[in-house]
């Protein structure tokens, strides 16, 4: 299956974005560095996981940038071309384009492309394919005519095949396509015309390239992605070559026109297509599986887009209005087990990743070990089927055995050598039914914790949890095992991994987070990865040093009876350093909580049952997080995985549904309270005003369509 994560916006507004959009999305000479370049004279280069520009260039006024930037990667300058001809290199600690090299070429360039371990290519609007060294040699050199009069290139691509580059650029004359190969080494250049499939208007173009083979994919007007293969290993080039192509993927777009549509390759087994119809106006970007011809996810885009689309490792960028934004996304392998169903999947860091699918080929026997083979060897004579049969026997009484003889030492065997002997056993090689076998070794041992009560292996429920094939229902007791020894750490890791925990278990696991001492974590194995970044590791000390009145509640008392004028007093406690109300630990172990899956309907009981204390110290925790979250102009904290500011929001709006008259009438929530009444009532206020603007700048709008102006006028314009 394939997810779209949740948007964010890299930058604001893109200066220089109109209708045409960007020139194009590039990488920078670092993984996380991308380089924006706009219609206009600018190009901004950005980090994405910092979500702000690290640096911006323009060109002259007048001047107009006509090529995307791109990083040379092996000298770490940046390098684009303005009016059609002009060229420019520039490195980081450059601040005027107009002071940097330049170098006026003798055709226009309609891009270069650059990659890794090769030089930059330049590939001219007639066709002609030059290295960027070959032309700084010789900026004035003639530049020859490859493709004929009128035709007009709309795509290109450039790869690297055995370390030698291969430059791949499409090209359109009088509604005919053409598709044209450079390879360097030997230096030829292959043209093939592309044949139409059932619709000759193609709108966008991708291409991957596997082996020794191009895959050519086309998205035509009538919606549907048509492929085409291109060899690599041809001897000599021949004229007037002829590509097939085939129908890869029809889409729910079948009879309308689309307009500004794209597509990106995310996989061997997954696209991108975004874009819109004349039947349904509302613009969109999905998923599909070209393997199974499913949709896997979809998500409206309401500001519209420019039409343009770019994916980098897992990333997708788009304009969506005039804001540049970054979608991330994941691409499970495709199967058909998968295809079925999707299952919540969260990788610990460190642990091996695991498919929470079948493989179905293992049923059929393709997966036998050699040695089995070799014993059915003497079977050839026998049909497939009866074959089949035998080897999953064989491999069942096998693998019957194994699990019955580690079965058989959970019941005895001490803590210490249990975990001796699952690290053997899960260091095999795991075969189909290794889902259903950890489960029986679960059940197994919590059993035992049943009956022994002085028997508990931590270390080993925490490797079984980490296998990532468990799931509530395979093992239901083993939480309330968990929730008896306190055992924060397993509790944990079974909320960030477990998709079907019942709201009763997830509120129990509440109230043992928010009631365990802090001495008691400080000696406790936690996965703080969720709070890394926006939380002091070293505040424990601080806040020993402050008053606390229990697990860091530190209520502000408001005691006048005003609320507007305690809210003005409250102006120099809001304007303060935000302090963490709770340590770092046990921030880490409410984050589980709130990425923990929930059906309002069944939540909402459960968390009456909290004491006020807990609800007053838990809401003080999720108001931290809001303030941290209002800090960025994204509205995100950092770090790998922090909650997401709809999960903040959505717990202060439960635990205010569940004890809302209990909430208004003690006194220490008064402060929180108010400070949440003087955000939203801020809030208001700017959409107000920004709905005034916008009506001011209608009515400017069609008073200047209205009036003719002359040639040349001075306006002044007052908004009141």
């Amino acid at each position: 299956m394939a997810a779209l994560e949740e948007d964010f916006t890299l930058g604001g507004l893109v200066p220089g974005a109109g209708l045409d959009g960007l020139l194009g999305v590039e990488r920078g000479h670092k993984a996380d560095l991308f380089l924006v370049t706009d219609h206009g004279r600018t190009v901004v280069l950005y980090k994405v996981s910092d979500q702000k520009p690290l640096g911006c260039w323009s060109v002259k006024q007048g001047q107009t940038i006509t090529c995307p930037a791109v990083c040379n990667f092996q000298t770490g300058e940046y390098v684009v071309v303005h009016d059609d001809k002009v060229l420019r290199i520039w490195k980081n600690e450059d601040v005027n384009l107009d002071k940097v090299f330049k170098a006026t070429l003798s055709a226009d360039v309609y891009r270069i492309h650059s990659l890794q371990n090769t030089e930059p290519l330049v590939l001219f609007r007639e066709g002609a394919v030059r290295s960027l060294d070959v032309l700084l040699a010789e900026p004035q050199q003639k530049i020859e005519a490859v493709i004929s009069d009128e035709e007009v290139i709309k795509w290109t691509k450039l790869f690297l095949d055995s370390n030698q580059p291969v430059l791949i650029f499409v090209t359109e004359k009088h509604g005919n396509y053409f598709v044209y190969m450079q390879v360097f080494n030997p230096h030829n250049l292959y043209k093939y015309t592309l044949l139409p499939g059932e619709e000759n208007v193609s709108l966008s173009f991708a291409a991957s390239v596997n082996g020794r083979l191009i895959t050519l994919l086309c998205l035509s007007c009538n919606g549907c992605i048509y492929e085409t293969m291109i060899p690599l290993n041809q001897d000599k080039p021949e004229e007037k070559k002829e590509l097939v192509t085939s129908l890869l993927l029809k889409t729910y777009i079948s009879c309308n026109v689309l307009k500004g549509v794209s597509f990106a390759i995310l996989d061997k087994d997954h696209v991108a297509i975004m874009g819109t119809s004349l039947k349904t106006p509302k613009e969109s970007i999905s998923i599909w599986n070209i393997k199974f011809q499913t949709l896997q996810t979809s998500k409206e885009l309401p500001q519209g887009t420019s039409g343009q689309l770019w994916c980098y490792g897992g990333k997708l960028f788009m304009l969506h209005g005039k804001f540049l934004t970054v979608i991330p996304f994941k691409c499970e392998i495709s199967s058909l087990a998968a295809s079925l169903g999707k299952l919540k999947h969260v990788q610990a860091p460190g642990t091996q990743t695991v498919s929470h699918f079948v493989n179905w080929g293992t049923f059929q026997g393709d997966g036998l070990e050699s040695q089995d083979s070799n014993n059915l060897a003497p079977l050839k004579g026998q049909s497939r089927r009866s074959l089949r049969t035998r080897r999953n026997e064989t491999r069942s009484q096998l693998q019957d055995s194994t699990d019955k003889e580690f079965l058989s030492c959970i019941k005895d065997a001490s803590e210490k050598q249990l975990e001796q002997q699952l690290t053997k056993f899960l260091a095999d090689k795991r075969t189909p039914d290794f889902q259903i076998t950890v489960g029986h070794i679960v059940t197994e041992l919590v059993g035992r914790c049943k009956t022994e009560p002085e028997f508990y292996p931590h270390s080993s429920l925490v490797q079984l949890i980490q296998t990532q094939v468990l799931s509530y229902s395979l093992c239901p007791d083993l939480m309330a095992v968990a929730l008896e020894k306190r055992d924060v750490y397993l509790l944990q890791l079974c909320l960030q991994q477990f998709p079907d925990i019942p709201e009763s278990i997830t509120c129990a696991c509440l109230k043992v987070f928010l009631s365990i001492g802090d001495d008691f974590l400080k000696g406790t194995d936690v996965n703080m990865e969720s709070v890394v970044g926006y939380i002091d590791f070293l505040q424990d000390e601080k806040m020993g040093k402050s008053e606390i009145v229990q697990n860091g509640f530190s209520p502000v008392p408001l005691e006048d009876d005003n609320f507007e004028d305690k809210l003005n007093k409250s102006d120099d406690i809001m304007n303060t350093t935000l302090t963490c109300p709770v340590t770092p630990h046990k921030a880490a172990l409410l984050n589980a909580i709130l990425h923990s899956a929930y059906s309002e309907t069944f939540l909402l009981p459960n968390l009456k049952d909290l004491t006020v204390q807990h609800v007053i110290l838990f809401l003080q925790y999720l108001h931290f997080l809001y303030e941290k979250c209002s800090e960025s102009a994204s509205m995100t904290l950092p770090g790998p995985c922090p909650p997401t500011l709809n999960q903040i929001m959505d717990w202060i709006c439960l635990l205010l549904d569940a004890h809302f008259t209990v909430i208004v009438m003690i006194p220490e929530a008064k402060g929180i309270l108010a400070s949440l009444y003087k955000f939203v009532k801020a809030q208001v206020w700017v959409y107000s005003e920004l709905n005034k603007i916008e009506g001011s700048l209608q009515q400017l709008q069609k008073m200047h369509q209205q009036r003719n102006t002359g040639l040349y006028s001075i306006e002044v314009l007052e908004l009141i």
